[in-house]
């Protein structure tokens, strides 16, 4: 019997890849910058996925994840390496990828995290003018065929009851 595997979510995601791939101009580095959107609305904290935020930066739910619970950790003043900031910014965001390992922890008991900093286009950032880490919980199988075989990742739970989970254990 032929099931079906529901990820309505991606959707939006697929329809903005078609949509930049027949744009005659490559986009310009800084565009679509939604870390500094969402940085700038902490009103709209909610349905935008953060999970936590300080005076220097935020943790939130990776709206496209590898795998359920996937976390970004961004400082609010966007730069495109680590470089570019101070040292005491840097100290900030290493502090904030801890905490939402920490939190990835607590929340969700993986039994391994991949954390990693894609800097610069050519190393997979897709906001390359705006330095961020990716926090993504992991468990044995997590991956099969389907990623392969379909090009497609299968996400078990939703962004919002992750984001729940994440608030929870998080004191938000």
């Amino acid at each position: 019997m032929h099931q079906n595997l529901w990820a309505p979510w991606r959707m939006s995601y697929l329809r903005e890849l078609e949509r930049r791939s027949s744009a005659l101009a490559p986009p310009e580095v800084g565009d679509d910058n939604f870390l500094l959107g969402i940085w700038s609305r902490p009103q709209d904290d909610g349905p935008n996925h953060v999970i936590a935020r300080t005076a220097e930066g935020m943790i939130l739910l990776n709206r496209y994840p590898y795998a359920n619970g996937h976390l970004l950790v961004a400082l609010g003043e966007g730069r495109p390496s680590l470089i570019d900031y101070e040292p005491a910014q840097r100290s900030a965001f290493w502090k904030l990828v801890d905490r939402a390992a920490e939190l990835c922890q607590l929340a969700l008991n993986p039994q391994g995290l991949n954390i990693g900093v894609n800097q610069g286009r050519a190393a997979g950032a897709g906001v390359p003018s705006h330095l961020h880490a990716h926090v993504v919980p992991r468990w044995g199988g997590d991956t099969n065929f389907i990623t392969v075989v379909g090009e497609v990742r299968v996400i078990p739970d939703s962004l919002e009851a992750m984001a729940a989970r994440y608030r929870a254990v998080a004191g938000t």
